[in-house]
């Protein structure tokens, strides 16, 4: 199974993004070379996949819809079972109805009017997961879309996609973290939703996008907040809302210094929302002991999580380099 290799060339032809084909290709091929026990199964869902005949891409909101593939939505969901969870979307498959643990649609109702068009330009989008947003970046316009994310599985779930659709020859998912990019400052939209908590060193992230981004570009960034003044953070001990590895959840006035630090400018925040349950629900393409935001709230306060923090509220900033 090639995940990526056969599109390669294709989405590297533009002359901006030649230069850095060759670094590309070969971290993304080292990547490929990691271990893992479902593979096989991963392997054998695209290979069912293929054998239908490619479908139409579009968006029927909520979803991102795929109408016409030659096969039976039984079929299909069958396959798709295979790379169970699925944690973003939804999407709509012939009439099958593919209800993600988020629904993505929220999110991007909150930014896609605020941000500049990105029709014809050129996207990255950073901890992509299984390319949802990416596809909706995609289907905005945009000349090129390039997702990096390291999880394997979501980089199986972006391939099944792919294979389903006629028309997703400007977007790519490659299994890279953004420290493995070579820098590439030539991304006029930069998307990094849901990473930066997830960092060790914060400020490393937010230079690293930097070097991402063309002259004259926008930064979309995303990520977990909490209530405070200036300089008020939470740095959790063990888990935050059952998730691991969250390192440090600042309030907007603290992340608008790290951006000033970070030497951003034209810094506006467009959007806070706490996390709701209809946003982030259990379903039952999460798996077959699935547990969703509803389990790790606080069962007598919901503004709280199991672990006693604040429950998850989300940040949107946008910004210039």
């Amino acid at each position: 199974m090639k995940l990526f290799e056969d599109k390669f060339e294709l989405f590297f032809n533009d002359l901006t993004l030649h230069q850095f084909k060759e670094e590309c290709l070969s971290k993304s091929l080292k990547a490929l070379q990691v271990k893992n026990g479902n593979i096989p199964k991963w392997n054998e869902s695209i290979d069912e996949l293929e054998s239908y005949s490619k479908g139409e891409l579009g968006l029927n909101e909520p979803y991102i819809s795929i109408q016409d593939i030659g096969s039976s939505s039984e079929n299909i969901e069958l396959s798709l079972r295979k790379l169970l969870p699925w944690r973003k979307g939804p999407f709509l498959l012939n009439d099958l109805v593919l209800e993600s643990e988020w629904l993505g649609d929220l999110k991007w109702q909150r930014l896609n009017k605020k941000i500049r068009p990105l029709k014809n330009k050129r996207v990255l989008d950073i901890g992509a997961g299984n390319g949802y947003f990416s596809l909706r970046m995609a289907l905005e316009g945009a000349k090129k879309v390039l997702g990096i994310e390291p999880f394997m599985l979501f980089n199986y779930q972006f391939a099944a996609i792919e294979t389903l659709s006629k028309n997703t020859s400007n977007t790519i998912l490659l299994p890279l973290r953004l420290e493995e990019l070579p820098s590439m400052p030539v991304f006029e939209s930069v998307f990094s939703m849901g990473v930066l908590y997830h960092q060790r060193d914060h400020m490393k992230h937010l230079l690293m996008l930097k070097k991402m981004m063309a002259t004259d570009s926008e930064l979309i960034l995303e990520t977990l907040i909490v209530d405070g003044p200036r300089d008020f953070t939470i740095e959790p001990e063990g888990r935050y809302a059952n998730m691991r590895n969250v390192y440090c959840l600042p309030s907007t006035d603290t992340l608008k210094s790290w951006l000033i630090d970070a030497g951003f400018n034209d810094i506006k925040l467009i959007d806070v929302t706490q996390t709701s349950t209809h946003e982030q629900s259990k379903t039952s393409w999460i798996g077959y002991n699935p547990a969703s935001l509803e389990d790790f709230l606080d069962p007598s306060d919901s503004n709280l999580t199991v672990e006693g923090y604040p429950a998850p509220k989300r940040a949107i900033f946008i910004c210039g380099n």
